[in-house]
């Protein structure tokens, strides 16, 4: 489905609590790509990619993403179910010294590249992987901390990490 990023009326809410919180973007994978990838900012920061239906996704054997130094990135099925968050929209919180080079290896490493973002590579094994959102905010200062700050927020009322925040 290429084209105009259209929201449910669910995904619309969720995108103005954020928008509160200065997060800007709200992109489809699908749509961030050559040119559009100039619109996020170089800067450092922080980024999640949500989906927009909180039910359980079809999860795929064999995702897109890239082989890193010749490990599959593909778990079992089993796996991607005992991870998956119910009622959750965000499914990933990163961070980044530029926003738009992180952001671009996340895209690379969901086509096939060999690029090492294999935090977030669970998303690739999802069947709706091209329809998920990113959106971003500029931090200035340490980004580490506002990514933590995040997924303890996100723990506290999931109970979990997101979906795709792998175990450090």
């Amino acid at each position: 489905m290429k084209g105009k990023d259209v929201f449910t009326k669910r995904e619309a809410e969720v995108i103005r609590a954020l928008k509160m919180d200065v997060f800007n973007g709200f992109v489809r994978v699908f749509n961030l790509r050559g040119e559009a990838l100039k619109d996020i900012p170089d800067v450092p920061g922080v980024y999640m990619v949500l989906r927009d239906s909180v039910e359980r996704p079809d999860f795929l054997v064999r995702g897109s993403g890239g082989y890193f130094k010749g490990k599959d990135p593909n778990v079992p099925l089993s796996e991607l179910c005992a991870n998956w968050v119910e009622g959750a929209n965000v499914l990933y919180i990163g961070k980044a010294k530029s926003l738009r080079k992180r952001i671009s290896q996340y895209l690379r490493f969901g086509d096939g590249k060999p690029v090492g973002h294999w935090g977030g590579r669970y998303i690739w094994q999802l069947a709706d992987a091209p329809e998920l959102i990113f959106c971003w905010m500029p931090v200035i200062g340490d980004a580490d901390a506002v990514e933590t700050e995040m997924i303890c927020r996100f723990r506290e009322h999931y109970g979990s990490r997101p979906f795709a925040n792998l175990m450090k």
